[in-house]
Order: structure tokens, then sequence, then C-alpha cells
């Protein structure tokens, strides 16, 4: 027991640094997937048909290919067509982590959307209020509520899927106890410490976000 602690607490600030960079593109990918998302999911729901079908598209292909491939895509394949372009570890990452997100979060907020009664629309119309106007204010905010649940399972989900970053070099929780792991061979005690990280981070994260969605009334 000793010896597993002399060795975790030398090898702990590694992992914990590795660990920030995973929280730093999970935050990354669901701050701007959730942009992204709200904007698609508008789309879903749009009357213009067009504007409908391209959400749909967008959602269909990214939600049917896996993380890993479109990882690959945007940091390899889409470097190599467009040579001048180069993307950083980070870059490609936090693209990648955001453009997934936005697709599971688009149907999110598409459901909230449609959850709301018809009758807000109809009444926020009949105070004057354009299309648009009744969705900013009236329709997005009481659906927001509702999105927090499935947002928060989503930003919990996002931080154990950025683990797949480590496969194109960036030095991320499981990254860096893979470099660990090459110099030291010490596997079992390393995995352990890496899932015992991420086991806090989802608990910590899961607890935050249980916090918000009491203060926000999201089951009212």
């Amino acid at each position: 027991m000793n010896e597993f602690l002399s060795f975790a607490l030398t090898y702990l600030p590694y992992l914990l640094q590795g660990a920030l960079v995973t929280v730093e593109i999970a935050v990354i990918g669901i701050i701007f997937g959730s942009i992204l998302g709200l904007l698609v999911g508008l789309g879903r729901v749009s009357r213009n048909p067009l504007l409908s079908q391209l959400s749909r598209f967008f959602i269909w292909v990214i939600r049917g290919t896996p993380l890993l491939l479109q990882l690959f895509v945007i940091h390899f394949a889409i470097p190599s067509v467009f040579s001048s372009l180069t993307l950083p570890p980070f870059v490609s990452a936090c693209i990648a982590l955001s453009i997934n997100a936005a697709a599971y979060i688009a149907e999110i907020a598409r459901g909230a959307i449609q959850s709301i009664d018809k009758g807000q629309m109809e009444a926020a119309r009949s105070l004057g209020l354009s299309s648009s106007q009744s969705m900013r204010r009236v329709i997005i905010p009481q659906a927001f509520r509702r999105m927090l649940p499935p947002l928060g399972n989503e930003f919990i989900a996002l931080i154990k899927e950025s683990s797949l970053v480590s496969t194109i070099a960036l030095y991320d929780l499981l990254r860096t106890g893979q470099q660990i792991i090459s110099s030291t061979y010490r596997y079992m005690e390393i995995f352990f410490l890496v899932g015992l990280i991420y086991l806090l981070l989802t608990t910590v994260m899961s607890f935050i976000i249980g916090k918000i969605e009491k203060k926000v009334g999201a089951y009212e």
C-alpha cells in the first residue's frame, strides 16, 4: 500500500494536468456544441423546407458516424486536402467534439421546443410578437429548462468520449496515462488512477448539474 501511494503521489500531478486538458476540451465542446446544436435544432423545426432538410441531414450524418472517424477526418483528412491548413490536436479535438455534441443537442433542442404547448406561440403572436420574437422570448426560455437534464447527460458523456482525442496525440488524461505506462510498465496502477479521476470528474459534474437543475426548476 505504501508503495502504491508513493507511486500515485509521484505521477498524480501529471495525470491531473491531463485531466485539465480533458475538462477544457469538454467544456469548449459543450459550449460551442450547444450554440450550434440550438441553431440546428431551430432549423429542424423551421417551416423552411430547405433549412429543415439541411438540419436533418447534418444530424443524420454526425449521429450516424463514429466520433473517432469524425476526429480523424478533421485532424488528418481535411489538412491532407488543403495542404496550407494545419490544425493542432487541441483545435481538432475541440472542433470534433463540438460538432458531435451539436448533432445530439440539436435533437434535444427540437424535442424541448416541440414539447411546448402550441398555444404559447399563438398567444405570443396575438400580443404582436413576430415568429422569431415569440421563439426567442417565449418558447426558447421555457424549452431551455426542459433541455437542462439531457444537456447535463451530454456533458458527462462528452467528458468520457473525450478520451478518444488521445489517438491524435493530444495529451489528455488517457494519453498522459499511456505515456506514464510506457516508461513505468505499471498498467494496473495507472489505469486505476485514470479511471478514478474520470469517475471523480463525472461525479462532480453530476453534482453541479443537479444543483443547477434544481435552481432553475428543470423538472417543474
